[in-house]
């Protein structure tokens, strides 16, 4: 039975909307947000909607007021944290420890306020390294400041950061292989599609186990 519920969060920004997606006997909350060119209706954010809650983890999935507001472009970053903070409030309403996490862009902002909001850990899935093919623009300052227990997850080909670019700092590093920004596998890739979600959601599952 599908038993995921909507909410609406006014913010400073705007309206901001979370679908929770339940667990069982819960332990934790992943909150994940999504990038500045899409959705929660990623494939990442998806899979792990579908398999946490099997596993302990209730996951909230964000809209930023400025996707619940049918915007094409997202914010500036600031804007960005700021709809983050607002939205914080409900995500810890359960009383449960909630794990700040995002994609892309959203990981950016899961890496910037966790220790201010006071974020058990920071799940980042697609960390945008720098922009493609600007390595000289790092934002590996950000993800090297979450100052909590932090998880990367990173396809093998992204244009964003490989995994080999990433430099050595107090977090975890997980590749999903010849996946790209978006964890795609070509067709003719060694995985399918399906093993790359897998890779990635039992990764995310065995570290958050870990943190209980």
């Amino acid at each position: 039975m599908n038993t995921q519920r909507i909410e609406t969060v006014e913010t400073a920004v705007g309206p901001a909307r979370i679908t929770w997606h339940p667990a069982g006997r819960p332990r934790l909350t992943l909150a994940v947000g999504h990038g500045a060119g899409g959705g929660i209706e990623a494939r990442d954010l998806q899979a792990l909607a579908r398999v946490l809650p099997e596993h302990g983890v209730g996951v909230a999935l964000v809209e930023q007021p400025w996707r619940v507001a049918g915007r094409k472009v997202a914010p500036a970053p600031k804007t960005l944290d700021t709809g983050w903070r607002g939205v914080w409030p409900a995500l810890t309403a359960l009383g449960r420890p909630v794990i700040a996490g995002g994609r892309s862009a959203g990981a950016r902002v899961a890496c910037r306020t966790a220790a201010e909001l006071g974020a058990q850990a920071v799940l980042a899935l697609g960390f945008p390294l720098h922009p493609p093919g600007r390595p000289e623009r790092s934002r590996a300052g950000e993800l090297l400041g979450a100052g909590v227990p932090t998880l990367v997850v990173q396809g093998g080909r992204d244009p964003f950061g490989r995994p080999e670019e990433f430099p050595e700092g107090g977090y975890e590093l997980v590749e999903v292989p010849q996946a790209d920004h978006g964890f795609a596998v070509p067709r003719r890739a060694e995985i399918t599609q399906e093993q790359a979600l897998e890779a990635l959601t039992d990764a995310v599952v065995k570290w958050a186990g870990s943190l209980a």
